[in-house]
C-alpha cells in the first residue's frame, strides 16, 4: 500500500496574498523590460501572486498558459510562490484580459513600458476600474512636459516612476487640469520607484571569493591578452541612434590620440552590442573610418547575468552618453559592481550620478522644482551642485527639440564627443586604485541611499502598491439611456 502524503497544518492566520496581473515583456526574455519584470516578480512573490501576459514579437509560445511556479520556488525559496505566464505575440488585447480576469481573478493590473502600447487597455479602463485598480510602472525620457500623455496617466490609479525626472513629469501632467486642491494627486498615487538590479550577480568580485575562479576563466576566454590592458572602458547598450554609439567610438579615438602609442596600445573599448543594427548603424564601418588605429572589441554574443557582472568588474569605467535615456540600466549595474560611470546628463542617468545640492542628495520631490539637471547653463558650474565620486558627468552641449505625430515634442540631449573624450582621459589619469576606491563608494551608495538593488525595489514595490490597493476606490458604474426625440 502506497504511503499517504504527510498532511500540512494550515495556518489560519496567514493573510491571503493579492494577485497581480502584469502586462509587459515576457519575464523569461532578455529585453530590458523583460529583465526588470522578472526582478519585480522575484522580489515580491512572497507578498503577491503573479499572472503575466508575456509579450514578444512573434512569441514562440503564443497561445499557451505556462506555470513557472516551481521554478520560482527554487529560485527564491518562497514555498507558496505562484507565477503563471500567458505568452502573447504583442502586448495583449481586451478579449485576453477579460478571459484572465474571469479565470485567474487578479486584484490589480500592473502594466509596464511605453504608454502607446496600451491604447486598447486605456479604452477599457472604466470597465476594469469598477472592479480593480490599474497600476503603471512608468518612465518618460525628457522634458518639455508631455501634456499629451494626460489621458494615459489619468487612466491609472497608481504610477510608480522609474526616475526622479519622471516623477516630476508625471506629477505635473496629472495636476495640469486640476485647479482644485481637493482634486490634486494624492501622495500614494505617484511615487518614485527606481529600477533595482540583482545584487547576487552585480557585485564587486573579490580575490578568494567563490566566484573569483569563474571570473578569471571567463576573462581568459573573453580577453585573450587581458594582462596587457591597463585601461578598459565598457559600453553595454543597444546599437541604436539615441545611444550615440558612433560618438563613443569617435571620443575613444580622440582620447587615445592624447596618449603615447605604447599607452594607447594598452587601452581597450569593450562594446557589448551588435556591430550592425538597422535601428543604429554599422559600427565596424565607423571604427574602420574614424578609429582605425586603436583597440575596440565588439562582443555580440549573449551573456549570462553572471558573465555581465564579470565584464563590469573587469572594466575601469562604464560609459552611457545616450541623448535620451529613461533609466540607463548599464550605469546602475556598473555602480553595483563597484565600477565608475561616465554619464551624459539626461533622463534617468541623472539619478545614478548622485547629485547633491548644498550637500544634500536630491530627492524626487526636489525635481518638482529642478525638473531636470540637463541645462548646463544652470547646473554645470553651479557652486551649489556636487555629485558622487563614482561618476563623471557630461552636460549636453546641444538640446534639440525632436518629435513625431504620436510624441510631438521631446528634447534630444547630445553630448559633444570631445567632452566625452576629456571625461575618459580624466578617468584614465586617476589610476586603477583611485578608480576602484571611487567605484566602491558608488557601490555602497547604490546599496543604501540610492536603493538600486532588486531586493530594495521589491520592498518598495510592495509598500507602494500596498498603499495604492488600500486607498483605491472603485469607479462608479454608469447607465446609458435612450432618449426619445421630441419636438417642443
Amino acid at each position: 500500500m502506497a504511503k499517504l502524503p504527510t498532511l500540512k497544518k494550515v495556518d489560519v492566520n496567514k493573510k491571503k496574498k493579492k494577485k497581480i496581473l502584469l502586462l509587459s515583456d515576457d519575464m523569461r526574455m532578455h529585453s530590458g523590460v523583460g529583465t526588470m519584470s522578472r526582478e519585480l516578480v522575484l522580489n515580491s512573490v512572497h507578498e503577491y501572486d503573479w499572472v503575466q501576459v508575456g509579450g514578444a514579437i512573434k512569441h514562440p509560445d503564443n497561445g499557451q498558459k505556462i506555470n513557472i511556479s516551481q521554478d520560482v520556488v527554487k529560485e527564491t525559496g518562497v514555498s507558496d510562490a505562484s507565477v503563471v505566464i500567458y505568452p502573447f505575440s504583442g502586448y495583449g488585447n481586451p478579449d485576453l484580459i477579460r478571459h484572465i480576469i474571469k479565470s485567474d481573478k487578479p486584484d490589480a493590473i500592473l502594466h509596464f513600458t511605453d504608454p502607446r502600447f496600451w491604447d486598447w487597455l486605456y479604452n477599457m479602463e472604466h470597465e476594469i476600474r469598477q472592479d480593480m485598480p490599474i497600476f503603471y510602472y512608468t518612465i518618460w525620457d525628457d522634458l518639455p512636459i508631455p501634456h499629451w500623455n494626460a489621458p494615459f496617466y489619468e487612466s491609472c490609479d497608481w504610477l510608480g516612476c522609474i526616475s526622479k525626472q519622471t516623477y516630476n513629469i508625471v506629477s505635473k501632467v496629472r495636476d495640469w487640469n486640476r485647479p482644485s486642491e481637493v482634486e490634486k494627486t494624492k501622495d500614494w498615487q505617484v511615487t518614485y520607484l527606481p529600477h533595482g538590479v540583482p545584487e547576487k550577480w552585480f557585485k564587486p568580485i573579490k580575490a578568494g571569493s567563490k566566484s573569483y575562479d569563474r571570473y578569471e576563466k571567463f576573462l581568459s576566454r573573453l580577453l585573450k591578452h587581458d594582462e596587457d590592458y591597463e585601461y578598459v572602458l565598457f559600453y553595454n547598450n543597444r546599437n541604436i541612434r539615441r545611444k550615440q554609439t558612433s560618438d563613443i567610438i569617435l571620443a575613444w579615438n580622440e582620447f587615445c590620440n592624447t596618449l603615447t602609442k605604447e599607452q594607447a596600445s594598452k587601452c581597450l573599448l569593450m562594446m557589448h552590442t551588435p556591430r550592425v543594427d538597422p535601428n543604429g548603424t554599422n559600427l565596424q564601418a565607423v571604427k574602420d573610418a574614424v578609429c582605425p588605429d586603436h583597440l575596440i572589441m565588439f562582443d555580440e554574443g549573449n551573456k549570462s547575468t553572471e558573465e555581465l557582472g564579470f565584464m563590469y568588474n573587469r572594466a575601469d569605467a562604464t560609459i552611457n552618453c545616450a541623448s535620451n535615456e529613461g533609466f540607463g540600466l548599464s550605469s546602475a549595474e556598473s555602480i553595483m559592481c563597484g565600477t565608475m560611470i561616465i554619464n551624459n546628463i539626461t533622463g534617468g542617468l541623472q539619478d545614478q550620478v548622485g547629485f547633491k545640492r548644498n550637500g544634500k542628495y536630491l530627492s524626487a520631490d526636489d525635481y518638482l522644482e529642478i525638473q531636470s539637471m540637463h541645462d548646463r547653463d544652470l547646473w554645470k558650474d553651479n557652486p551649489e551642485i556636487t555629485w558622487g565620486e563614482w561618476a563623471l558627468p557630461i552636460w549636453p552641449s546641444n538640446r534639440s527639440l525632436q518629435g513625431s505625430p504620436q510624441t510631438p515634442y521631446i528634447f534630444d540631449d547630445r553630448a559633444d564627443y570631445k567632452e566625452i573624450a576629456k571625461a575618459i582621459k580624466e578617468n584614465y589619469d586617476m589610476g586603477r586604485d583611485e578608480r576602484k576606491r571611487r567605484g566602491m563608494i558608488g557601490h555602497e551608495w547604490a546599496m543604501s541611499e540610492a536603493g538600486f538593488s532588486s531586493r530594495q525595489m521589491g520592498l518598495s514595490l510592495i509598500e507602494q502598491m500596498g498603499s495604492a490597493l488600500e486607498n483605491w476606490t472603485p469607479r462608479k458604474r454608469f447607465n446609458l439611456y435612450k432618449i426619445k426625440n421630441r419636438q417642443d
